[in-house]
């Protein structure tokens, strides 16, 4: 098969199109014919080595973990899944991952694919969703009436938290660059900021939620408009236990694990219109190099998406 593969870290250079072994399943996975992969931020720091110690990669490696595309082989253990099914899954990190024309999947990871969409849009929604999903209700207990300002709320992870608060009935206030601000207004935020000319802190008080997919500055910054009680997450790094004890708040980090429980419930809540994936770029899989490039520019306004198959 067709895949991108790194043989070693580093920068785009090590991006190489190329064949590869077909993987073969075990008796509770599915092999999965990719039709379209998400690209993540996660994609590219994995491929620069940043999180070489922290997970269990060998080289050559497959990257992308967020996949939609068809059942073509069940392992004999599989009974929820047949041949010809449309899923969509955030697969196990630690595996080789779905730059690829085919993968191999834990049937335990995955879900039907959102009926309403194609799989270009599905491609969107794994990662991001979940991870915007778990931040929000897992760790930090969103309820309706509550107040959540989320940071970068444009890109791929803040435009579903965006539309999940919306969903729940929470209050969602969202920083991004000047050009964005219209798309956040679409998109259902209460207050839309320009980070570039307005410090968030001096306009945003008393939120009950942060919402943290930034770090640094953002982070340290973050705890001064949160009220007594609230909770600051992060996707990027755990807040400091003793930070959040001085401001009275709950710090939380997440690192998302596949959920094909929760695939299901956001590909419910798709369905129903209350969420949409949005993708401003595809690309086919021999370009992933400028994927990579434009998800490292943090210029992206939704998601990256590359296709496999036409």
């Amino acid at each position: 098969m067709k895949a991108v593969r790194i043989h070693t870290y580093g920068g785009l250079d090590v991006l190489s199109y190329e064949d590869a072994p077909r993987p073969q399943i075990a008796e509770d996975e599915i092999l999965v014919r990719v039709c379209a992969a998400g690209v993540n931020p996660v994609d590219w720091k994995i491929r620069e080595g940043y999180l070489a110690g922290m997970l269990n990669h060998s080289l050559p490696l497959i990257l992308g973990w967020d996949v939609s595309g068809e059942v073509v082989e069940v392992g004999a253990a599989v009974s929820e899944f047949k041949v010809g099914d449309a899923v969509y899954a955030r697969p196990d990190i630690n595996r080789d991952g779905a730059y690829a024309e085919f993968i191999a999947i834990k049937a335990a990871e995955v879900a039907f694919k959102p009926s309403s969409l194609n799989h270009i849009q599905a491609a969107a929604v794994p990662l991001a969703g979940l991870t915007a999903w778990k931040s929000l209700f897992d760790a930090a207990n969103l309820q309706a009436g509550q107040r959540v300002l989320i940071h970068a709320a444009s890109g791929g992870v803040g435009s579903y938290a965006v539309q999940l608060a919306g969903w729940k009935g929470a209050e969602a206030i969202g920083t991004a660059s000047a050009r964005n601000l219209d798309f956040l207004r679409e998109l259902g935020v209460k207050e839309a900021i320009d980070y570039q000319a307005v410090r968030f802190e001096e306009v945003v008080r008393d939120v009950d939620v942060v919402f943290d997919t930034i770090g640094g500055d953002v982070q340290e910054r973050s705890w001064q408009v949160l009220k007594p009680g609230g909770v600051l997450v992060s996707v990027i790094t755990p807040p400091p236990a003793e930070i959040a004890a001085q401001h009275n708040c709950r710090g939380e980090y997440v690192f998302i694990q596949p959920d094909a429980a929760q695939l299901t419930e956001i590909a419910q809540l798709i369905d129903a219109g209350y969420v949409k994936p949005m993708v401003e770029t595809v690309l086919p899989l021999a370009d992933v190099r400028q994927a990579h490039q434009l998800s490292q520019s943090h210029r992206a306004r939704g998601k990256i998406v590359l296709q496999v198959l036409d």
